[in-house]
């Protein structure tokens, strides 16, 4: 009798270690990922700082399944140069990773946004999701405990990347001279995040490590110039925008806060910033190639690291330029009643964040899942 007790329990073990009955694919790190996309955009998070939310949120959750499957997966301490090692699991402890992996990223998706709890309610759906599923209660602790650790680690590392410095660091301050960037309408903003250039990157070894060409230089005089000519380009083809031009306009409006003015009406329009948009381009690319949920774990990861180094790239460029926007000229030496079909974004206009962080994104989903792939 004994005997077949024995045998019933290690049958329910190796079921549960090698089945893992409560997932089957990736769904649940796709809702954990639309999860914190929800509160970067109800808390209005700059682009900017979705991508650093996205980042260390990823990267919590690839380190618990590298320490799982270090055969195919490895830690990123050591890769990125500054990032010290994680806590190991104990080896005599059973663990479920890919729930580890879920709270790990719930944990520093919090931690990183406000206000504090606001991926609890995925939490708590989650390990009840597991405990419905017959987890037992001692691979739930020992999972639940070794995220904690996990995320714990990466915050610790994530407060020296010179975030904080930058939430007190001095306004940036407006020069009303030709050529130079000036805030635009309707909102007239403040210089969006003008100390970026000064957050650590991850895999860059600084933020001037890839130098882009000198923007034109200002000159509307000259209507032979380069300058000239890229302002009257923009205005006749915003003035001529054909359906297929302007649906894809719209499709690549990330504008995260955009202000509506209707008569002297104003309301705000929220919605996902560039980043936001390629995490849920790299859910889509997951879901088209029925990828496993490790891979996507470590698709997710790549392509925040990209977008939050390019963004930093970027950004130091942007504001060592300083370039004044098409709309600025437009209006105050052509049309002052013109306007661009996306409202702009209050940041220098040289160089594209679009074309930069886009390009970054879609070099590691061309790495997880292969070349020339469609998404709507």
């Amino acid at each position: 009798m004994r005997k077949g007790i024995l045998i019933i329990l290690l049958v329910q073990q190796v079921t549960y270690a090698q089945v893992r009955p409560w997932v089957t694919d990736a769904a649940p790190l796709h809702r954990a990922q639309k999860a914190l996309t929800e509160v970067i955009i109800h808390d209005i998070f700059s682009p900017p700082v979705a991508s650093r939310i996205y980042a260390y949120a990823n990267i919590a959750a690839y380190e618990v399944i590298a320490a799982g499957d270090p055969k195919h997966y490895r830690s990123l301490a050591g890769q990125i140069k500054h990032m010290p090692a994680m806590p190991k699991p104990e080896k005599d402890k059973e663990i479920d990773f890919q729930f580890a992996s879920l709270l790990s990223f719930c944990f520093v998706g919090n931690a990183v946004t406000f206000p504090e709890g606001s991926m609890f309610t995925y939490v708590d759906e989650l390990k009840k999701k597991v405990k419905d599923a017959g987890m037992p209660s001692e691979v739930f602790e020992n999972s639940v405990a070794y995220s904690d650790t996990v995320a714990k680690s990466i915050m610790k590392w994530s407060k020296k990347d010179h975030y904080a410095a930058t939430r007190s660091a001095s306004k940036y301050n407006v020069v009303r001279k030709d050529g130079r960037w000036i805030p635009t309408p309707p909102m007239y903003g403040q210089a969006l995040e003008p100390h970026w250039g000064e957050i650590r990157p991850m895999a860059l070894d600084s933020a001037s490590q890839i130098p882009a060409p000198e923007p034109p230089a200002y000159n509307m005089t000259d209507k032979n110039g380069v300058f000239y000519k890229n302002v009257m380009y923009v205005k006749g083809k915003v003035d001529s925008l054909t359906a297929d031009q302007t649906h894809m306009a719209d499709f690549w409006d990330d504008n995260a806060f955009k202000l509506n003015v209707i008569g002297h009406a104003q309301f705000a329009t929220k919605k996902f910033g560039p980043a936001g948009h390629w995490m849920n381009i790299t859910g889509i690319g997951s879901k088209m190639a029925k990828a496993d949920f490790n891979t996507t774990v470590a698709a997710y990861t790549k392509a925040s690291i990209a977008l939050f180094d390019a963004f930093i790239n970027c950004w130091y460029v942007k504001y060592k330029a300083n370039s004044v926007r098409p709309e600025t000229v437009i209006n105050k030496l052509i049309d002052p009643n013109w306007k661009p079909h996306i409202q702009t974004p209050p940041f220098p206009e040289y160089i594209s964040g679009h074309a930069v962080i886009s390009a970054a994104a879609a070099e590691t989903l061309t790495d997880s899942f292969g070349d020339n792939k469609p998404y709507t």
